[in-house]
């Protein structure tokens, strides 16, 4: 019964949103160029501006099937990362008890977000909106106005759309890492809708919607804010405000199977080429590079984390050096249209360094349990990453590929203001959203017994491993 309340609470406030969104949204857009600003949408980056294709002569726009293909194929490549790669990186580092529970979340997450964004979330995050910048309009819920010969530029929209959902999935699929082995299902349905309307489709429109962060010049190429930025800051304030598992810090058990996080990792490793290259929206030298920089960073961090935990601990851990390549990955995502391959080694060793040293400083110096490191490796990178790019998307002598400031510390000003931004709304939103869904539910976290039994059973009635 609480859950049906529940959700009868959530379709009201849904209803309550529309109809508020649809005051600030500006009236009668046209639906056949609503599409936004693609990732990395700045005249400083070196990827396309996001408009239609046409024939000097005709003006007609022309599908490109080079582009569509490579486009299909990106989207594709960012789905594998949530399912099954970051279903399997996270499944691995929890208990045997936890793991199937673990690999719903991830599952459920991608099907609320994939209905979500056609709804209400692609209209919201991507097309012109309000003239202060702070939301996109109405006018294309449930994807009004898109036909099969709807173009992005010079690829079908309906592929754009597909792509920018993927986003959609995995930000909010993050943030499971840190609430792992203690937390209702239900709160988890509740909080993963209300964040994304609250936090992700605002911020979206804010960098890559054409808003008022797009339009005072912040660089975020795939996703530094976006998505890392935005999960890091909301895992923080979820794990504080659930508390810390049984056995924090002293007695946790190892992840249950290494092995399991390492096959995750090796495929968010390939999809992020699909993250990064892909939001050149073309197959182009952009994406060539964003490729090459991304896998530079990636290489780099896991090697440097490896070997920091090797001098830390006397063993180089096969968990540890692929948490590195995640670091890695996270921090060259908002700089990778804009770097070369010097910067991107660089981009990677510092994501090490940092990233590690993170990890602790939350679990050992803050006391909060943030189980997978989803703030440190993601949050603190993807903002690392998102300063960093000032500077070595500036420099020469790192392979930078130029931007339109005329030095690195005015470009540095905007990007922490964007970082900024994006932590404030994470921070407040996930406040309330949990303050408001404990009030329905009862509270979020599972009772003792059933932290104590394990979420696979409790939760879901399954088991992970069965030994005949």
């Amino acid at each position: 019964m609480k859950i049906k309340f529940s959700l009868s609470i959530l379709i009201a406030c849904l209803s309550f949103q529309f109809g508020s969104l649809n005051g600030i949204a500006q009236d009668n857009v046209d639906n056949t160029t609503s599409s936004a600003a693609k990732e990395g949408n700045n005249e400083n980056l070196i990827s396309p501006p996001l408009q239609s294709t046409a024939t000097p002569d005709e003006g007609i726009a022309v599908l490109d099937s080079g582009n569509t293909a490579w486009m299909i194929t990106a989207t594709a490549l960012v789905l594998f990362m949530t399912l099954p790669g970051l279903a399997l990186f996270y499944g691995g580092l929890v208990q045997s008890k936890n793991v199937l529970s673990v690999l719903m979340h991830c599952v459920t997450i991608a099907c609320i977000a994939s209905l979500l964004w056609v709804a209400i979330g692609y209209s919201l995050s991507l097309t012109p909106g309000s003239e202060e910048g702070w939301i996109g309009g109405t006018d294309a819920f449930f994807l009004k106005g898109l036909s099969i010969d709807s173009l992005n530029g010079d690829f079908p929209e309906s592929v754009w759309i597909m792509f920018q959902m993927t986003f959609a999935i995995i930000t909010p699929g993050l943030i499971v890492g840190a609430f792992v082995e203690r937390i209702k299902f239900s709160a988890v349905i509740l909080f993963s809708t209300l964040w994304l309307i609250a936090v992700y489709f605002p911020v979206c429109y804010w960098v890559w919607g054409g808003g008022w962060l797009a339009q005072a010049g912040v660089i975020d190429f795939a996703g530094g804010i976006v998505v890392h930025a935005t999960a890091g800051a909301s895992a923080l304030t979820i794990a504080w405000m659930l508390g810390r598992r049984h056995g924090f810090p002293r007695s946790l058990r190892p992840p249950h199977n290494p092995g399991m996080v390492m096959i995750g990792a090796a495929m968010l490793w390939v999809g992020w080429f699909g993250f990064n290259a892909g939001s050149a929206a073309a197959a182009d030298k952009s994406a060539g590079m964003a490729m090459l920089v991304t896998h530079l960073s990636a290489a780099t961090a896991s090697l440097v984390w490896m070997f920091i935990e090797w001098k830390k601990t006397g063993k180089p851990g096969l968990v540890g050096i692929v948490t590195g390549t995640i670091a890695g990955l996270a921090t060259i995502t908002p700089a990778s249209g804009s770097v070369g391959p010097l910067g991107a080694i660089v981009i990677g060793a510092c994501a090490a360094i940092v990233c590690y040293f993170a990890c602790g400083f939350i679990k050992d110096k803050l006391g909060i349990d943030d189980s997978l490191d989803v703030a440190a490796v993601h949050g603190v990178g993807g903002i690392l990453g998102t300063l960093m790019v000032a500077y070595f998307g500036y420099s020469e002598l790192f392979g930078g590929l130029g931007i339109n400031l005329d030095s690195p510390k005015e470009q540095f000003a905007i990007q922490a203001q964007g970082c900024l931004a994006a932590i404030v709304l994470s921070v407040a939103a996930t406040f309330i959203i949990v303050k408001v869904i404990s009030g329905l539910l009862g509270g979020i976290r599972v009772s003792d017994e059933e932290e104590t039994m394990g979420l696979d059973q409790s939760s879901h009635g399954e088991n992970g491993y069965t030994l005949n």
